[in-house]
């Protein structure tokens, strides 16, 4: 499938950000920088960047969550529901300085993003300098009936399953979230749009990761990523659920069989570490200690606010 990547040049190195799996790669040759349009197969065959050897200012990909509202209340969610949500009007101002940060990679999150009747604006501001790619991760309930109006506005969309059966999804997510999050996968896809599906990836689910891929090349999605549960917001509670280490993360990911046309991603806990995350106060927060905590950075008040202390941290 021919999509749009984020490129630029660091220090002699061109990377490439995927939006939909939220990698970096290396091309063979320079690109011209800014969004370029790329097949996505050929991109997933290119080396990853290892951001410790590059020298940028900024985080090549980060999260925005402007939304603490969610119609959902799932047990292993990231989110500080304490937080202040920013206003419609504050909400415009931190997208411009996400735009003009240089960031190469956007996902909107929350809390559920499709509340926000505003998304498609704030994911269309991003783009508008044409040097970052976005993407939205959702919990699916309301895609179907959004899919059409953020097909025009986004680079590409991540949908969480937590399960790849009507029963193990629910029972984290609640009564009729598979459902509602299938017929809104379908949507996206007849609109077009990238579709990426997530799993958090536990003890009581594990058994699902081979169901999970084959349910994405049924549904027509491009790939799934796996990602290891962090004890971070409500999912401290949940030691049991989170006590895969990366490396038996690894071996449950590795072995699996990848149907033609679907990526897989395994988000494991140390290449979540140092992430940047800019919550919905409008404070920029950064993953610590492996991803295993998360600390107070700063205000968000211009796009310098974005850029990293020092060089060569990871993204």
């Amino acid at each position: 499938m021919i999509r749009a990547f984020a490129v630029a040049t660091f220090g002699g190195t061109t990377v490439v950000h995927d939006p939909a799996v939220g990698t970096n790669h290396v091309p063979p040759q320079p690109l011209p920088a800014g969004c370029v349009a790329l097949d996505d197969q050929q991109v997933a065959a290119w080396p990853e960047a290892d951001p410790s050897t590059l020298a940028f200012e900024y985080p090549l990909s980060m999260c925005w969550s402007p939304i603490v509202r969610c119609n959902l209340d799932c047990p292993q969610c990231l989110d500080d529901k304490s937080v202040r949500e920013s206003t419609a009007a504050e909400r415009r101002i931190l997208a411009g300085h996400i735009a003009a940060s240089g960031v190469l990679g956007v996902d909107i999150s929350g809390g559920e993003p499709l509340l926000l009747r505003d998304l498609p604006e704030l994911a269309r501001a991003i783009r508008r300098q044409g040097t970052s790619v976005v993407s939205c991760t959702t919990n699916g309930w309301h895609l179907a009936r959004r899919a059409e109006e953020l097909a025009e506005a986004l680079d590409a969309i991540r949908v969480s399953l937590d399960g790849a059966t009507e029963a193990t999804h629910d029972l984290w997510r609640g009564q009729d979230s598979y459902r509602r999050a299938v017929a809104g996968i379908r949507a996206a896809v007849d609109e077009g749009l990238f579709v990426q599906l997530q799993m958090v990836l536990m003890r009581s689910n594990q058994h699902e990761a081979q169901e999970l891929l084959d349910l994405a090349a049924q549904l027509g999605a491009g790939g799934v990523t796996f990602l290891q549960m962090l004890p971070i917001g409500s999912g401290v509670a949940l030691a049991a659920e989170q006590s895969l280490t990366d490396e038996q993360a690894r071996e449950i990911v590795g072995p699996l069989t990848v149907p033609d046309g679907v990526r897989v991603r395994l988000r494991t806990r140390t290449s979540a570490g140092g992430f940047t995350v800019l919550r919905a106060d409008g404070y920029a927060w950064r993953n610590t200690r492996g991803a295993t905590g998360i600390s107070a950075f700063v205000p968000v008040t211009g796009p310098d606010d974005l850029r990293l202390p020092t060089s060569g941290s990871t993204s």
